[in-house]
């Protein structure tokens, strides 16, 4: 539920507001505006359109705009903290952060040493695959790899029970696919993608001395392994239901479910605290591992485990490995033509082994209380303009409304950085095994997130880093959080008007707020907790506004005969469009104590266009074709240039504020305008 546009597990980072920063751009420049477009024929045009033709995508990207330019910033920044971390790494306070990231992102630069060592750091993994010899040794190996930190076959960890929110219960679920989504596995559209992955996965265990001929035959076979997998899984639209992903049992159940395999002994093994039961989220994905268990011969479980341990391993491994990593995954699934420079890509390793360490240092000279306080101040303007909005809703009964006035009470706001920072002193690195470091970092944060299961859920816990330009809501800690590094141009400016900054940050904070109220967040009551707190007929009344917000994504084609999937982005069209009402109606309140600057105008645009103005400038960019057609199929964000008109095509507020006229395009006939929050 998350407000930014990048691949999914992807680490998006920016630069924040600092008050000792380098001198700012200009708060809004106008000279950026295409003038040639009407902004009522296409809004995005006329704020975007010259902005993109004259910034192509750099080679080492699949996209440029906005998140991509406060990201580069940001990825500068770090890059002195980790470069001066590494170099002093040997004076720093034996133990520290600063001593373990230096030590993490030095190896990783070492490329010298890292070439040298070929894949010598994964043989004795290949060495157990290859003595593999029945379903015990199966069950044994999923088990051993899974507690060093490496998920294989499915997915497993701990979260918030959806019927009781304040403790942490174990989760497992479908997973082990090497392509985006399930569709990848069996459209005739993604055939070419296919053969594509079986030469990749081909020329990845010939790189480990497989024959070329016994490469491609375990290529053919780990194809047909995952189709089976895709098969018995759910799409990503079904993946998005609360429903779809709970399903409570013993340890007893599961294993009537899975005879082959000791369930028991896998959690003892994580040394998990599941005695009271786990989620088996998607029971037929299981159902179908069982039968694999059955009749899939030994040969081609070893080939599946084979590729994924190379696969996994290869951005850390040698250039031959980490190119062929980059072939398939960057240029062929997404369209980029260069890879990035080493610093960026030991960078992001970096930050998924200690990205919060990281932000702990980020911080100290990044984020400023001024920051914070205005961010807070913000927040709470756009807690009150949510309020008002709700308590005039047409459409819902007054019993429905109350509960949702008591989910609103109870969101929590987290802004810049955790009140408290992680221990990492039983985090062991040197200085010279790149390989081995990466590995240590994932077996200490797996330990880390296994142990929280069983106990109560920490609320202070953050699942971003204080360095990540992006905002996100938890539904079961009913949480609205803001890293540090969003506060920042163009969402949020101390020297802007409020109608930039509340078309900015004030629609994040809006957005974040209404997932809480999306199609989804909305199945989630002011505790956290899976329970429906609607009447029929306000559910009813809800759904039939949201399919027709479904079906106007669903006519968005960014590509010839590539349309948005209306239900996989709807919870951030909700988002986007209840948080840019609740954002401008917050402008108006803030607007009312000061008349004068309600009517006044900068560089000849008023308040209330300064507000879409910014909005829409937000989501400026481009992308390359192959990264936007697997965004299509994975993303829950609907392609930018749909997000900077979607919401202000169902406000009349937009089309007042720009005189726009009935049958101009960014202008809905009030039956096809969907209201909601």
């Amino acid at each position: 539920m998350t407000y930014r546009l990048v691949k999914p597990l992807a680490l998006a980072v920016g630069l924040a507001l600092s008050i000792n920063a380098v001198a700012a751009p200009a708060v809004f420049d106008v000279k950026e505006l295409d003038t040639s477009i009407k902004p009522c024929a296409d809004f995005n045009g006329f704020v975007n359109a010259q902005w993109v033709a004259t910034h192509p995508i750099p080679a080492d990207r699949t996209r440029w705009g906005s998140f991509d330019m406060l990201r580069e910033d940001s990825l500068n920044v770090q890059h002195k903290i980790v470069d001066a971390a590494a170099a002093n790494a040997s004076e720093a306070t034996p133990g520290s952060i600063q001593q373990k990231i230096g030590y993490l992102y030095a190896s990783g630069m070492d490329e010298a040493a890292v070439n040298r060592a070929g894949f010598d750091p994964i043989k004795p993994q290949l060495a157990q695959i290859d003595g593999l010899k029945n379903a015990g040794d199966i069950a044994g190996y999923i088990r051993d790899t899974y507690a060093k930190g490496e998920p294989v076959l499915f997915r497993f960890g701990g979260n918030g029970d959806f019927k009781d929110s304040s403790q942490e219960i174990a989760y497992v679920g479908q997973g082990g696919l090497g392509l985006p989504t399930v569709d990848y596995y069996s459209k005739p559209e993604f055939e070419k993608i296919r053969t594509a992955y079986v030469a990749h996965i081909a020329k990845l265990l010939a790189l480990t001395g497989v024959s070329t001929t016994d490469a491609q035959q375990q290529a053919k076979n780990v194809l047909a392994f995952e189709t089976r997998l895709a098969a018995a899984s759910l799409p990503p639209v079904e993946m998005r239901k609360p429903e779809n992903r709970y399903h409570y049992v013993s340890i007893a159940d599961a294993d009537k479910l899975t005879p082959g395999f000791d369930w028991t002994a896998f959690f003892k093994t994580q040394d998990a605290d599941v005695s009271q039961g786990f989620s088996f989220s998607q029971p037929k994905f299981f159902g179908e591992v069982q039968k694999m268990f059955g009749d899939v011969p030994i040969a081609q479980w070893q080939a599946y485990f084979r590729y994924h341990a190379i696969s996994n391993a290869s951005p850390y491994l040698s250039t031959p490995f980490e190119q062929e990593d980059f072939a398939f995954e960057n240029q062929t699934l997404n369209g980029q033509k260069e890879i990035e420079p080493r610093w960026k890509r030991v960078l992001a390793a970096t930050n998924d082994g200690m990205g919060m360490a990281l932000g702990q240092l980020y911080v100290a000279d990044n984020f400023s209380p001024v920051a914070k306080q205005r961010a807070q101040e913000l927040v709470a303007n756009l807690r009150a303009a949510y309020k008002t909005r709700i308590e005039n809703l047409a459409w819902m009964s007054e019993a429905t409304k109350q509960k949702a006035l008591e989910k609103w009470a109870t969101f929590v706001p987290k802004i810049g950085y955790p009140d408290k920072w992680r221990d990492w002193s039983d985090l062991t690195l040197t200085q010279d095994n790149y390989y081995a470091n990466v590995q240590a970092a994932d077996k200490f944060n797996y330990d880390y997130r296994i142990a929280k299961i069983g106990k109560p859920v920490d609320r202070s816990e953050w699942g971003m880093t204080p360095q990540t330009v992006n905002a996100y809501y938890n539904a079961q800690q009913n949480e609205i959080v803001f890293p540090a590094a969003i506060l920042q141009p163009p969402f949020f400016d101390a020297k802007a008007d409020d109608g930039v900054n509340y078309g900015g940050i004030g629609a994040v904070i809006g957005h974040e707020m209404g997932h809480g109220y999306d199609d989804q967040g909305s199945k989630f009551d002011a505790r956290g907790n899976n329970v429906n707190w609607w009447t029929d007929a306000d559910r009813k009344a809800f759904e039939a506004r949201t399919d027709k917000l479904a079906a106007q994504f669903d006519a968005y084609e960014p590509l010839p005969g590539k349309h948005v999937n209306g239900h996989l982005t709807m919870g951030e069209n909700i988002g986007d469009l209840g948080g840019l009402n609740a954002a401008y109606t917050a402008l108006q309140m803030a607007l009312s104590k000061n008349p004068a600057e309600a009517k006044r105008k900068i560089d000849g645009y008023t308040e209330d266009q300064r507000f879409f103005l910014n909005w829409a400038r937000v989501w400026r960019g481009n992308i390359r074709p192959e990264a936007q057609i697997t965004l299509l199929n994975t993303d829950p964000h609907a392609p930018a240039q749909f997000r900077a008109i979607g919401a202000p095509s169902n406000m009349p507020e937009f089309a007042q504020a720009f005189k726009c006229k009935a049958g101009e395009a960014m202008v809905r006939s009030p039956e096809t305008q969907v209201k909601i929050w």
